[in-house]
């Protein structure tokens, strides 16, 4: 057990490493952002120089070498357009960013596990397939027009909800609404399947045949079973949360990490652009990780390394 896990946590540190180094040189190969930051009219003079300030004239990979060096010490360098250190703009940002997934990882399973759970129970009901309809459409619609879809209704329209922005509690509902809408039905779908498989199990007809209706075996049985392949789901769902927040923080304009990097990237601010990278990465990494512990809690094969 320890081994294996050992092995992950290598692996998925490894796979941060490949893509913030990807990041790193995609970033300076797409273009100069010196350009960006000299007054319009400055001559080559003025516009080396600022280059040799910043360090670009440099070759790569001493650029590459020195910018790892200082990440060790948890250094991430300064904003080249904000000018300020990066690890407080980051921090800054993560808090909404997280408040964002949370809303949205609670849409998601309060939601998607309960309809999953009562497509398997009765699918043969008519409640089933209008469940299926309900997943299908939160599946297909894409999140930036779901999102617009909210604003227009709930925002514009109904004027319960604040349509932008930060302005208390109510300002997260359509955003983790929209953001959880995928994630809800890839959920509801997981949970159907996991929970169908089971059902067809010899030890849910001992069950049955002891007496236990439908519900209980599911309640008492089932669910646990059925749980594994959804923890599978959840660790990888948080990750695409943090990832597809970039869309719907920029519909709604909510101050997260993912509008910090559209501005970033458009600005072509390398050191701010790595660190959003590097914080998304590593949130896969752990996130992963509790997956292995989750299994491990829930399948004693595991902890026994069967």
């Amino acid at each position: 057990m320890r081994h294996h896990l050992a092995g992950r946590i290598g692996q998925a540190l490894l796979a941060s490493f490949g893509v913030l180094t990807i990041v790193f040189f995609v970033m300076r190969l797409s273009g100069d952002p010196t350009l960006l930051l000299v007054p319009e009219g400055a001559s080559a003079a003025q516009i080396a120089e600022l280059r040799h300030q910043l360090g670009f004239d440099r070759p790569l990979m001493v650029q590459f070498a020195a910018y790892l060096a200082d990440l060790i010490r948890l250094d991430f360098g300064e904003s080249l357009v904000q000018r300020a250190p990066v690890l407080g703009i980051l921090t800054e940002r993560i808090p909404y960013t997280v408040a964002l997934a949370a809303g949205a990882l609670f849409v998601a399973l309060g939601v998607g596990i309960p309809v999953g759970i009562t497509m398997a129970v009765m699918r043969d009901h008519w409640i089933a397939r209008l469940l299926q309809t309900f997943v299908l459409a939160g599946q297909s619609l894409p999140t930036f027009w779901s999102g617009i879809l909210l604003i227009l209704l709930f925002g514009v329209t109904l004027r319960w909800l604040p349509t932008s922005g930060v302005d208390g509690p109510l300002s997260l509902v359509m955003p983790s609404v929209a953001l959880g809408a995928v994630t809800m039905s890839t959920f509801a779908r997981m949970t159907r399947s996991a929970v169908l498989d089971e059902l067809g199990r010899d030890y849910v007809n001992a069950a049955r045949a002891r007496g236990l209706s439908l519900r209980e075996a599911v309640a008492r049985h089932v669910l646990r079973n059925a749980a594994i392949p959804v923890v599978t789901i959840a660790a990888l769902e948080i990750g695409n949360l943090l990832a597809g927040a970039v869309i719907v923080e920029t519909v709604f304009a909510w101050p997260g990490i993912g509008q910090l990097a559209i501005q970033s990237i458009q600005s072509r601010d390398f050191l701010v652009v790595q660190a959003v990278v590097l914080f998304v990465s590593l949130v896969y990494v752990a996130c992963n990780f509790l997956a292995d512990l989750a299994y491990a809690a829930i399948d004693p094969r595991i902890r026994s390394g069967e």
